[in-house]
């Protein structure tokens, strides 16, 4: 069972349980128009692709998604993990906060943990990081993590920025 902690927050496996919060943060404005429409609409959705993604993801590849949690309340605000994509050399490292949250440096403390986690208890050797070329707080935060940009790319019809930590 995956469980990364920082100061502030707790970055734990997602499961069943968590498909209200899924749902919530998957129909956010800025997961819509940056990560795409998944197609979850519904508390079955969501659990359908708990189960046949995120979980399926920890089985297979030893990671995934996270969720991130506040220790101060325990409220679930975003998530972040590792994403196995097969056109790129090495996992890729997402996140996402629901909007309420954004602006208080959580995503980056969370994927600057699970960055760490990765090259240190993983030992993965390459991570890499996708974004929409148009998400400059997302290009922003993974320029931080000292990743650096190396090119675009254009798995499915879309111009995606590519970024690698090595």
């Amino acid at each position: 069972m995956i469980s990364i902690n920082t100061e502030r927050l707790s970055l734990l496996e997602i499961t069943e349980a968590d498909c209200e919060f899924i749902l919530e943060l998957m129909n956010t404005a800025g997961w819509l128009k940056f990560i795409g429409d998944r197609g979850v609409k519904s508390v079955d959705q969501a659990k359908q692709y708990i189960e046949n993604r995120i979980r399926s993801s920890y089985l297979e590849y030893g990671f995934g998604m996270n969720k991130i949690v506040l220790k101060s309340d325990d409220v679930p605000i975003g998530m972040c993990g590792l994403v196995k994509r097969d056109y790129l050399e090495g996992p890729d490292i997402g996140f996402a906060i629901l909007p309420e949250y954004e602006g208080f440096g959580y995503a980056f403390e969370a994927a600057e943990a699970v960055l760490n986690h990765a090259i240190h208890e993983l030992k993965l050797s390459n991570v890499m990081a996708i974004t929409d070329p148009d998400n400059e707080r997302s290009q922003k935060l993974i320029r931080k993590l000292g990743m650096k940009e190396r090119s675009s790319i254009d798995p499915q019809g879309k111009s995606i920025s590519m970024f690698s930590y090595r």
